[in-house]
């Protein structure tokens, strides 16, 4: 009975916050990246919004986009550039457990986007990326079963 109460009480809590998992991809404000445009991260370098106008699924996650190309790349290659650890903080995900990122807190190494949770935190992750990464890469599997909040 408790697992039961304790699986509504986390529903309501994403529900009232505008949070979700439709799919493999932490949503929030109805798309993962809190709606922020996946390709844009690496054809111009900076978070862009994208518009419910343009949209794709990937893996059961809804993703916007600035523009129709940049959703028409997205969708020839998903795997390229959707965010890492189903868009949670990377640094957290290294740690062992699941935080919200910021859209501005963000890190592309070696062609794959990584979110943090802010800049403070995005510090942090910088002073050993190759480290966090690895321990990020190991931790997942596991972390990705884990419950969100």
């Amino acid at each position: 009975m408790n697992r039961l109460l304790d699986s509504v009480m986390v529903a309501a809590m994403l529900a009232l916050s505008g949070a979700a998992f439709a799919g493999a991809y932490f949503e929030k404000g109805g798309a993962a990246i809190e709606g922020y445009d996946p390709v844009a991260y690496f054809t111009q370098n900076k978070p862009v919004k994208g518009s419910t106008a343009y949209t794709a699924m990937y893996k059961g996650s809804t993703f916007r986009f600035a523009s129709a190309a940049n959703r028409d790349a997205f969708v020839a290659e998903s795997d390229k550039y959707a965010p890492q650890y189903g868009s949670f903080c990377a640094y957290a995900v290294a740690g062992g457990y699941k935080a919200k990122i910021e859209p501005d807190a963000f890190t592309i190494v070696n062609g794959k986007l990584y979110l943090n949770y802010d800049q403070s935190i995005q510090r942090r992750w910088r002073r050993d990326i190759p480290g966090y990464i690895r321990e990020g890469d190991r931790n997942w599997p596991e972390v990705a079963k884990k419950p969100f909040p």
